[in-house]
């Protein structure tokens, strides 16, 4: 059995929490078909990555059964944010690892010390992992890990970048949309929407990052409103 240890897990504020807290019961209202969920922004550093591994820590952290699977394959920076480490001597692989080894979600998933939160890290960026999200291998990992848990969140590269977030969009049954405030024009939060609708994946919400409240403390703030919607 892989085990990991996260060494830094970070204190939010109360606002923070309860904002995805919202957005963690939302989730669980959505029905059972609604397991594969891409966490996904239009550009960089919107806090895609910290909606991801933080709606995945609460929701296991209530007793969900949920796996985060890193998939920004190209600049994660999630296992040093983090400080995430194998234990018992274990060679430290993630994603790119798995997949480019076709290994078995059994034997590449770590668990960690929340007894219903497992991780599939990425360890090591590539400069381009697109042919391994072509193959057959990440649509199995995503369908074994749909089997086992309750809950898979993807973490995926921004929309605007590279065309891995439509690809793997294709293969997830909805998708949450990370948004900064101020920082995304309207025509290109539309963009993303329309990208979204072309690879199949329903856009199941939206989390509006850096509002600020009337106290001048930021949070994450969710708005709209969560269904499952059918793919075309």
């Amino acid at each position: 059995m892989n085990k990991l240890l996260i060494n830094e897990m970070p204190t939010m504020s109360y606002l923070t929490e309860e904002a995805l807290n919202r957005l963690r019961v939302n989730l669980n209202f959505l029905g059972n078909d609604v397991r594969r969920i891409m966490i996904i922004s239009s550009t960089e550093n919107e806090g895609k990555s910290f909606v991801a591994f933080h709606i995945w820590r609460q929701m296991a952290q209530s007793g969900v059964d949920s796996i985060l699977i890193d998939a920004d394959l190209r600049k994660s920076v999630m296992t040093k944010k983090y400080h995430m480490e194998a234990v018992d001597g274990k060679e430290f692989f993630g994603t790119s690892h798995a997949l480019a080894k076709d290994m078995a979600l059994k034997d590449a998933v770590w668990h960690t010390e929340m007894e219903h939160g497992d991780i599939l890290p990425n360890v090591e960026n590539l400069i381009n992992p697109t042919m391994l999200f072509e193959g057959k291998v990440f649509q199995r990992l995503l369908d074994e890990a749909a089997e086992t848990y309750r809950f898979v969140f993807v973490d995926v590269p921004p929309l605007d970048l590279v065309s891995d977030g439509e690809k793997i969009g294709s293969m997830c049954d909805g998708a949450i949309l990370v948004v900064r405030s101020g920082r995304v024009s309207k025509n290109i939060f539309q963009n993303t929407v329309n990208q979204l609708e072309r690879s199949g994946c329903p856009l199941l919400g939206v989390v509006l990052n850096g509002v600020e409240d009337q106290r001048k403390q930021k949070y994450y703030q969710t708005y709209g409103y969560y269904e499952k919607r059918s793919k075309k």
